[in-house]
């Protein structure tokens, strides 16, 4: 059994690979809260190119969602994954989807996905004006940073975008994520890419795997009513579910819930293939 554990890449288990893709300045720690649950996969959750102790982002010039895909399938490729079930949290479930559109995935659990706004709609804007606000915010408060993630009420209002309930994550965590989102290379080309609306998902008719759409009821970044309709209509046979209780990063608020959403649909797909499990 392979074991590693580094800034780039966690890969520990046994079983059906299981692959793991973090959201937008993050890194594969989003998946902490969950990983120690699922090793009955060989779970792989690498840290994506352009973020934080992930490999450099290799393409220049402008981005679509598509060269993200083009990124991590080569990640899969250098580690010798040739399909793998994929679950992917935002802008990972979008990138998800994309593998998926190439055949890479054996299944696809997406977490409100990113990309599924409508091209007409000005969500791809209102995103880049959040993310320009929230890198001005975690500049201004970086001297206060371990003070205000110490409190848990603080620590609440400080990760109400991603959270429902942040006060749930451990201060030297909450104080590491917001770190690491300050490290993300690629963070000013994407909002480039958010601003000239070329970052929404195309050809979801596309995806032929077995694909599950799991949106938080309390999303703020992505709102359910906004952003998951595209992924209901256009990908064919997806099942959707809404997880409780949760905000847009669901693994640290409600990580029974998404462990039980991965497992029962994952093992479902295993069951149901020609080999069986």
């Amino acid at each position: 059994m392979t074991e590693i554990e580094t800034p780039a890449l966690y890969r520990r288990g046994e079983g059906e690979p299981l692959l793991l893709l973090h959201g937008f300045k993050g890194t594969w720690h989003q998946w902490q809260p969950i990983v120690g649950f699922l090793d009955h996969y060989e779970v792989i959750a690498p840290t994506l190119p352009g973020h934080d102790g992930g490999p450099e982002f290799q393409k220049a010039g402008a981005l679509r969602l598509s060269d993200a895909g083009d990124a991590v399938e080569a990640q899969m490729d250098e580690l010798g994954i040739g399909s793998a079930h994929i679950v992917g949290s935002s802008i990972g479930g979008g990138i998800a989807l994309e593998l998926a559109k190439r055949g890479r995935a054996r299944s696809v659990v997406a977490l409100a996905p990113a990309g599924g706004w409508k091209p007409e709609s000005n969500e791809s804007r209102r995103l880049a004006r959040f993310f320009v606000r929230q890198r001005a915010l975690v500049r201004a408060g970086r001297p206060s940073l371990a003070l205000v993630m110490r409190q848990a009420r603080t620590r609440r209002l400080a990760l109400r975008d991603i959270m429902w309930r942040g006060e749930r994550v451990a201060p030297t965590a909450a104080v590491q994520m917001v770190v690491s989102s300050m490290r993300c290379p690629i963070e000013g080309r994407v909002i480039a890419a958010l601003r000239a609306n070329t970052a929404a998902i195309e050809g979801l008719d596309a995806v032929h795997a077995p694909t599950l759409i799991a949106w938080p009821r309390h999303d703020r970044i992505l709102p359910m009513a906004r952003h998951a309709d595209r992924f209901r209509t256009e990908i064919a046979r997806a099942e959707f579910t809404v997880l409780e209780g949760a905000g847009h990063v669901p693994m640290w608020d409600t990580p029974e819930l998404v462990v039980k959403t991965i497992d029962e649909f994952v093992a479902r797909q295993i069951a149901a293939s020609p080999t069986g499990p």
